[in-house]
């Protein structure tokens, strides 16, 4: 398992963060506290990663619109969310946004839909997207003695609860969601 991991686990957390992260740049912080990843790499791979897929869902939505609306229409309660984020905290949304479930990806579309510039945009998500990465990456670096304790001498036993928990949580959220 520990070569499988020090061999694609830098794929697949860049993988995992494209869309998000943060769930993959905690088990990659417990698993740099193992000794089986590098924290350094990990918070650069993540980072990198989130960065690039939110310029994504931006640009995505700046140039083609029908499509970002059509992939939006399903959303109406996390836009409207969105809008009212965009309208409190204005460019600081893109520095909120990269911790709040649910509206993660939502607001880089619902931005790049609006005439915010591009260039403001990317320049807040280069340092909202490094800011995120050091705080998770480093406090999940630091949680993993932790972590690893509860699992004792079964570390991946213990990423795979702690995976589990965040799991069912992200079910629930999106169960009262729908509702």
């Amino acid at each position: 398992m520990e070569e499988l991991i020090k061999d694609w686990g830098y794929l697949a957390l860049f993988a995992y963060s494209f869309g998000g992260g943060f769930v993959g740049l905690i088990i990659a912080g417990v698993l740099s506290f193992a000794g089986d990843l590098n924290i350094y790499i990990s918070i650069a791979v993540a980072a990198t990663s989130n960065f690039l897929g939110d310029q994504f869902l931006f640009f995505l939505a700046r140039k083609n619109k029908s499509y970002a609306k059509d992939m939006m229409k399903n959303y109406g309660r996390k836009i409207a969310l969105a809008h009212l984020m965009m309208r409190r905290y204005g460019s600081f949304v893109v520095f909120v946004q990269k911790y709040v479930y649910g509206i993660k990806t939502l607001i880089p579309l619902a931005m790049g839909l609006t005439k915010y510039s591009s260039i403001k945009f990317t320049i807040f998500n280069i340092i909202a997207t490094i800011i995120w990465a050091c705080i998770v990456g480093y406090g999940s670096y630091a949680a993993g003695e932790y972590i690893l304790a509860i699992a004792d001498d079964f570390k991946y036993v213990g990423i795979g609860i702690v995976l589990v928990i965040v799991i069912g949580v992200s079910y629930i959220f999106k169960r009262i969601d729908k509702k």
